[in-house]
């Protein structure tokens, strides 16, 4: 489905601006987030949910959208926090802050991906947010998906080349040989950019990204089969999550994908 070609359309009572837009691939893929974020927002926020907010640069226009909405609406909106990044976001734009352990049941989750192929199976985890996010996105009712054209793939691996995978500190090393040993492929702990030593997760873990090969389409069985190894956490595959999917074009339009 396309959005607002030649014209402006009309989603859910707001009107998007259609003209195709110039500059930079930066920019486009700037403008194409942010056309994403304010569509889903627009059609699945509702006066009264409790809304899980995911984490990501995509997600900062889609706070921004729910912000102004809220505002202009006056909109009682619940947030729950998939990260610390969420967390700021919704506090710095004055949301009511939520948490699971006073409302466990949402009525949707928005959040961005690293990567989603046609059957709406995701990678997350570039910000190492991965177990937060599931855990929320599992207490939805539905988990919408916004990205920008370059997250939009047939098949995984396509764009993005690495699942990322977060384990307990002491497991990195067995973790990571049982990973490559059973499936191929090379794993890296992630290191910080500034910080003398790994990346560690809000839990207070460590971040393994494993650097798949070609021709893995089962992602169910490598998703149980990680999941079962001791030490792992979490691991950034949403196997059956995702009920729809926002891709924000480069010429300014936006494309749905549904499950």
């Amino acid at each position: 489905m396309l959005l607002g070609v030649a014209s402006s359309r009309l989603l859910s009572g707001v009107r998007y601006s259609t003209r195709i837009m110039t500059g930079t691939i930066s920019d486009l893929k700037e403008q194409a987030k942010k056309k994403a974020a304010f569509a889903a927002v627009d059609e699945h926020v509702k006066d009264g949910m409790i809304l899980g907010v995911g984490s990501g640069s995509t997600i900062v226009y889609a706070v921004e959208r729910l912000a102004e909405r809220v505002t202009q609406e006056k909109l009682k909106v619940v947030c729950i926090p998939t990260s610390f990044q969420a967390h700021q976001l919704i506090v710095q734009n004055k949301l009511i802050l939520g948490s699971l352990d006073t409302t466990p049941e949402l009525d949707c989750a928005i959040d961005g991906a690293d990567e989603v192929d046609s059957d709406l199976t995701l990678i997350k985890g570039g910000g190492g947010c991965q177990t937060q996010e599931k855990i929320v996105a599992s207490c939805a009712r539905k988990l919408v998906i916004v990205a920008d054209y370059t997250k939009d793939s047939k098949n995984l691996g396509e764009q993005y080349k690495k699942i990322p995978i977060e384990v307990i500190p002491l497991s990195y090393v067995p973790v990571s040989l049982k990973v490559s040993d059973r499936f191929g492929g090379n794993t890296q702990l992630r290191m910080g950019k500034m910080k003398a030593g790994p990346v560690v997760s809000d839990n207070g873990n460590f971040i393994i990204d494993w650097f798949f090969p070609e021709g893995i389409t089962d992602w169910k069985v490598v998703h149980e089969y990680i999941k079962l190894i001791p030490g792992v956490v979490e691991t950034g595959l949403f196997v059956n999550m995702a009920e729809m999917a926002y891709f924000g074009l480069a010429d300014g339009t936006v494309r749905t994908v549904t499950k």
